[in-house]
């Protein structure tokens, strides 16, 4: 049994790191992803492996990504060891950028697609808790907030401007529908 590769995908803000960790700790049968990001491990949001961007090039040279693109500045790479957990039957959930979903599908054929939304008012209030950004990062971001899925893309979309727990359990239902 293959296990599905699960993208998340949303605007800055949308929630996305803390949607996918309240999912993985609610359905066994879920992992996270842990992606490579060219920032200082430090910089706080999501639990990544930060590598400086000489280190990440390296790292596209000698194959170790599934899955990898740059946006916001950043570099970002899923490392292939997904492929061990989706062998094992494992479904993974990864936060992907919108703009790799035709890439993610050519490499991972039964990819499932959750598109977090949430209102304007509340990405802002998000993207400006979490400290990482200044306010013209912050106005970008929210700028670029509307930019839909690439065309053919097969996508669950859920608001998440609400109680985490709505969130999740839209999701999971989603993934997992109970069979009658």
């Amino acid at each position: 049994m293959s296990g599905r590769l699960i993208a998340v995908v949303g605007p800055s803000g949308v929630g996305k790191d803390t949607v996918m960790e309240a999912m993985a700790e609610a359905e066994p049968r879920l992992g996270l992803v842990r992606r490579v990001i060219t920032r200082p491990t430090g910089a706080g949001g999501e639990v990544f492996e930060g590598v400086t961007v000489p280190a990440f090039q390296a790292m596209v040279r000698e194959g170790a990504f599934a899955l990898c693109w740059a946006a916001h500045g950043l570099h970002y790479g899923i490392p292939v060891s997904v492929d061990a957990a989706l062998g094992g039957g494992r479904d993974m959930l990864a936060n992907l950028s919108r703009g790799v979903l035709g890439q993610a599908r050519a490499r991972f054929p039964d990819l499932r697609v959750i598109a977090l939304t949430a209102d304007a008012e509340t990405l802002a209030e998000r993207l400006g808790a979490r400290g990482r950004e200044t306010a013209d990062d912050i106005a970008k971001r929210l700028s670029r907030a509307g930019t839909g899925l690439p065309d053919g893309t097969q996508a669950t979309v859920i608001d998440n401007s609400g109680a985490l727990t709505d969130t999740v359990r839209a999701a999971l239902g989603a993934l997992y529908p109970v069979r009658a």
